[in-house]
């Protein structure tokens, strides 16, 4: 089995341990204390963060342009239409040289 597979193999099984045991772990106390649940809706919001900055400061126009297009589409669209036209938009530059 190529590499590439298994890793797809076992990263699936790891998510779908932790889904579950999240699952089980809320079954099993009832309710998330205040703290845990002010901590765990902030995740998202750092996670984005760590994906965008980098790829603010060191990436190119294209991607600089396909971001900020995307915070302006997020208002209105889906995710998926606002991932689906950014990324779009970053391979056709690309595609155009820039």
């Amino acid at each position: 089995m190529p590499d590439i597979w298994l890793i797809i193999i076992l990263a699936g099984a790891l998510t779908y341990l932790t889904r579950a045991g999240g699952h089980l772990l809320l079954a099993r106390i009832g309710s998330l204390p205040p703290r845990l649940e002010a901590a765990l809706n902030a995740v998202p919001a750092a996670v984005l963060t760590t994906i965008v900055t980098p790829i603010l400061v060191t990436g190119g126009w294209p991607e600089r342009i396909a971001i900020l297009v995307c915070l302006i589409l997020s208002l209105r669209l889906p995710l998926i239409a606002v991932v689906a036209i950014g990324t779009g938009f970053v391979a056709a530059a690309r595609a155009a040289g820039f």
